[in-house]
């Protein structure tokens, strides 16, 4: 807690204001310095309160754990060989977040998938011996998992969320906007953040920024 540079800095602000404010009030009688040192007591309790919406880890720091994990699955994927598409599933139909479900060969029929999903890495999703799978967490499902209310299937309510988890949570892009038109859902990622090139992970999983574009358009679906 005390660690915190905003909340040290506000602390020193206020104790500073606090005992100046007397002092150039009572003793040297000024005016413009006693306002000074109220000045300091609100920038201070204004950094103190800045101090509680800092994120306990930066947007950096989550960047590289997310091409960490982006590395790592890759690495699987191409030990494996595999190269088939990965479809995703919302939390409704997995026992905790949503995710990718690689198939280990083949496609997956997702009207066979019966009950949910558990939560291990490889999964048989159909009743056929050859019904195997590898399931991945997605960051897009993750991201929109730690919102409160889910969006509204409409495009400003979209663009809310998807602006929330890639230009706020994630840090990844620099904005978003939507656009519907009759049936169909545009969404346009500008400026983006994360560079990953590793081929074999595109291959069978999107984009992070792809992720969120997919699950910002069905979890109402769920």
């Amino acid at each position: 807690m005390t660690s915190n540079p905003y909340r040290i800095l506000g602390m020193t602000f206020v104790v500073a204001g606090a005992i100046f404010a007397p002092v150039a009030y009572f003793i040297i009688n000024s005016i413009p310095l006693t306002s000074i040192a109220l000045s300091l007591i609100m920038i201070g309790v204004t950094n103190v309160a800045l101090a509680s919406t800092r994120p306990q880890i930066s947007p950096e720091a989550a960047r590289i754990i997310l091409e960490t994990g982006m590395e790592n699955i890759a690495a699987l994927l191409e030990e494996l060989g595999l190269t088939n598409k990965a479809i995703y599933l919302p939390s409704a139909m997995r026992i905790g977040n949503a995710q990718a479900l690689i198939p280990l060969s083949g496609d997956i029929d997702v009207h066979r998938i019966k009950g949910k999903i558990p939560r291990r890495l490889i999964i048989r999703w159909g009743d056929n011996p050859g019904d195997m799978a590898i399931a991945v967490t997605a960051p897009g499902g993750t991201g929109l998992n730690r919102l409160e209310i889910k969006p509204a299937p409409t495009s400003s309510e979209i663009e809310q969320v998807a602006a929330y988890v890639l230009t706020g949570l994630l840090d990844i892009a620099n904005s978003v906007e939507v656009h519907l038109s009759d049936k169909q859902l545009n969404i346009e990622v500008t400026g983006p953040k994360l560079h990953y090139e590793n081929v074999w992970y595109y291959r069978c999983i999107m984009r992070p920024v792809e992720h969120v574009r997919y699950y910002s358009q069905c979890p109402v679906s769920e």
